[in-house]
């Protein structure tokens, strides 16, 4: 069976590590796997990239500047939602590409940024090859906004949008609705597929959606890679004390308002007033960071930057006591997967696709939504279990038992057998 993977890139992000994670996972499963990108910036072979030469790399730019300029200059409410929003105006034409034409079946990804165009995804459906798209976030099914917030017009036509300073009846939400109603039109040969439970349920409750099938099937993990590391060691690269209790915190963007961090340093410091601790505490933050001061947490700070290599990453996980996700709204977080295949207990917010990793008081803590003391109270429960080997025992278990390669490869070869047969 050949299989094409769709996806903007090959890295620098969620969606594309993945979509790159699910690439590892299908191959040794007997799969002809293929990932076609936009942009290729990793050296794995199974990776082309549709902008591989000045030429193409310059109508990517190009197309991603058509979508971005207009929406900054005439509809972005603030610079927060810059990137909050698509609309998916121009982009390339793929359906000609040897890797489109020569598969079984063609696996969409997250492709915004200019990569594909709505026009681009109809071109793809109308080749009749069986289609998966696995939503990454909510994009598919509203009239252009990644994830809706409080705001649920999905439901019907969107419109009056309130991630634009110019809403109205008629918006580009609207606009954008109207336009995916349309590629939807009479298809048959699309199957859609969810992260997290959360998201599937979501869709299936979408005007846009409703009406297709729709199924839950996790992101794979590496669970050889992510394993928990020696603790000491790890710690002793970043000069952090070995008997320190270490609070850890990453992101892509820490700055994402989608990221919570305002209420992870509200968080930090009611555990300082509320629950004095029998030890140091340290915080480590890796991810980029444009504007965040971390003075404003309490504690000592070890800012990483940005970490691109994987078993580095699995050192840091290994050296924390707790990683903390004060997201606000997440699909099923690829960080909270990783930090609990190496044996480090979780606190977040029971929202998303959360409660999809995190066991309550098992493998972690999840707080009540937006309440920063919950979460101190989360981060107090995992620094001073009495059982924390079994937590990090639980936290280690429930990915291998869950979300391995061979797992999450095994039930995409199912679907694609099953789509394919049907179709």
């Amino acid at each position: 069976m050949k299989v094409t993977l769709i996806n903007t890139s090959d890295a620098g992000g969620g969606a594309p590590a993945a979509c790159m994670r699910l690439l590892n996972a299908l191959a040794p499963d007997g799969v002809d796997v293929h990932l076609l990108a936009q942009n290729k910036y990793t050296a794995e072979e199974r990776v082309e990239a549709v902008a591989d030469d000045a030429l193409g790399e310059l109508k990517a730019k190009i197309d991603f500047y058509c979508e971005r300029i207009p929406f900054i200059l005439f509809h972005e409410r603030d610079e927060t939602v810059r990137f909050a929003f698509s609309t998916a105006p121009a982009g390339s034409n793929i359906s000609d590409n040897h890797l489109v034409r020569n598969a079984d079946v063609l696996h969409l990804h997250w492709t915004n940024s200019g990569f594909l165009s709505i026009k681009n995804i109809r071109q793809l459906i109308a080749l009749n090859k069986p289609v998966v798209w696995t939503l990454h976030d909510m994009w598919a099914f509203t009239g252009g906004c990644h994830y809706s917030g409080d705001c649920d017009r999905f439901l019907n036509e969107c419109g009056n949008c309130p991630l634009l300073k110019d809403a109205s009846d008629n918006d580009i939400s609207r606009k954008g609705w109207k336009r995916k109603k349309e590629l939807y039109a009479g298809v048959k040969n699309l199957v859609f597929v969810t992260c997290s439970n959360w998201l599937a349920e979501v869709a299936r409750s979408s005007s846009l959606l409703k009406d297709f099938r729709i199924e839950a099937i996790p992101n794979p993990i590496d669970t050889d890679l992510y394993s928990p590391q020696n603790k000491s060691k790890a710690r002793a690269k970043l000069d952090i004390a070995a008997n320190a209790k270490v609070i850890l915190f990453g992101a892509a963007n820490i700055n994402h308002t989608r990221k919570g961090i305002t209420y992870l340093v509200e968080a930090l410091y009611r555990l300082k007033a509320d629950y004095p601790q029998p030890g140091n505490i340290e915080v480590v933050i890796f991810g980029k960071n444009k504007g965040f001061d971390i003075a404003q947490i309490p504690f000592k700070v070890h800012q990483l930057g940005i970490i691109n290599s994987q078993s580095k990453l699995a050192e840091i996980y290994s050296l924390a006591d707790v990683f903390v996700l004060p997201s606000l709204e997440d699909n099923l977080p690829n960080m909270v997967m990783e930090a609990l295949a190496c044996g480090t207990p979780v606190v977040a917010f029971n929202t998303g696709g959360l409660p999809d990793l995190v066991d309550h008081k098992q493998n972690g803590y999840l707080a009540a939504y937006k309440s920063a003391e919950d979460m101190a109270k989360g981060i107090d429960f995992v620094l001073n279990s009495a059982e924390g080997n079994m937590l990090s025992s639980a936290a280690r278990n429930k990915v291998v038992d869950n979300f391995s390669n061979e797992i999450v490869a095994a039930k995409y070869k199912a679907l694609y057998q099953s789509i394919r047969s049907s179709s």
